[in-house]
């Protein structure tokens, strides 16, 4: 599990939380099995690649499964390079002295969660149900994010004049509350992660619009027994309310998956014209 990724996971003194840990905790009663978690830390330049690293990862036997694995089919399956190294997690050595790791086949869960992008504005906005009711307003966009991506060229560009242009190291929470910005459009999962450090923000969000795009466990082919007993969890838990209720008690605000549940293509155009 990623280190810093809350509400889904988050290491801190030793213990890692969330969501993730929740379902994982199920899972590991399922199969009578003890629970050890490894997080790690997701390498930030720019050719690392998440897939490749969570690869590297379950190819070291340093874990059977990892979740919030975002479920794109480009990113199943065989792998696109030999070899990879694993990123850094409690014990690792530095990165110049791991081994690159031979990569196997990536096999995936059916999803658990859904992902979705909300307009999150200041108390006191005029509610912004969709994006065409930001025209005239001081728009956010992160350069390099999809989000940014659907801002600039939503509608022809209809958002552009009143465009900010942000960083990817910008603060956009500050941006927001001291008015450098008037709205934002976010993963409901980014709010959700900032309402559990500022639990008396007064930020206020729209509607949630589903991306398309679901998150479940991946794992290495031949590791069948193990996602079976990930699908039987999460059937089992959905039906009875469990999973919501996990999500909630993580600060989660849950998201059904969407179909199909892997994703070959993101549905741009309809994101750019609503």
């Amino acid at each position: 599990m990623v280190e810093d990724n809350p509400p889904f996971s988050l290491a801190r003194k030793g213990q890692v939380t969330g969501f993730d840990v929740k379902l994982a905790e199920a899972v590991a009663r399922e199969l009578g099995r003890e629970l050890r978690v490894l997080p790690f830390e997701p390498e930030l330049e720019k050719e690392a690649m998440l897939t490749h690293e969570v690869n590297a990862l379950l190819s070291a036997g340093l874990c059977d499964v990892a979740s919030g694995f975002p479920l794109l089919a480009s990113d199943l399956g065989p792998p696109t390079r030999e070899r990879f190294k694993t990123p850094d997690y409690p014990g690792a050595k530095r990165a110049r002295e791991r081994p690159f790791e031979v990569l196997g086949t990536l096999v995936a869960s059916q999803p658990y969660q859904g992902t979705a992008l909300t307009v999150v504005q200041r108390a006191g906005s005029v509610p912004a149900k969709a994006l065409a009711d930001l025209v005239g307003r001081k728009v956010g966009a992160v350069a390099g994010t999809l989000e940014g991506t659907l801002v600039a060229m939503y509608r022809g560009g209809a958002l552009t004049r009143d465009m900010v242009t942000l960083g990817q190291r910008d603060d956009i929470w500050d941006a927001l509350t001291t008015g450098r910005v008037d709205a934002m459009l976010v993963p409901t999962a980014a709010l959700d992660a900032y309402r559990l450090r500022q639990p008396a923000t007064s930020l206020q969000a729209g509607p949630a619009r589903p991306l398309g795009i679901n998150l479940g466990w991946v794992a290495l082919s031949g590791k069948a027994d193990l996602l079976d007993a990930v699908n039987r969890v999460v059937q089992r838990s959905a039906a009875s309310g469990e999973l919501q209720r996990w999500a909630r008690e993580s600060g989660l605000h849950w998201q059904a998956p969407t179909s199909p549940a892997v994703t070959g293509a993101l549905p741009l155009a309809g994101l750019m014209n609503d």
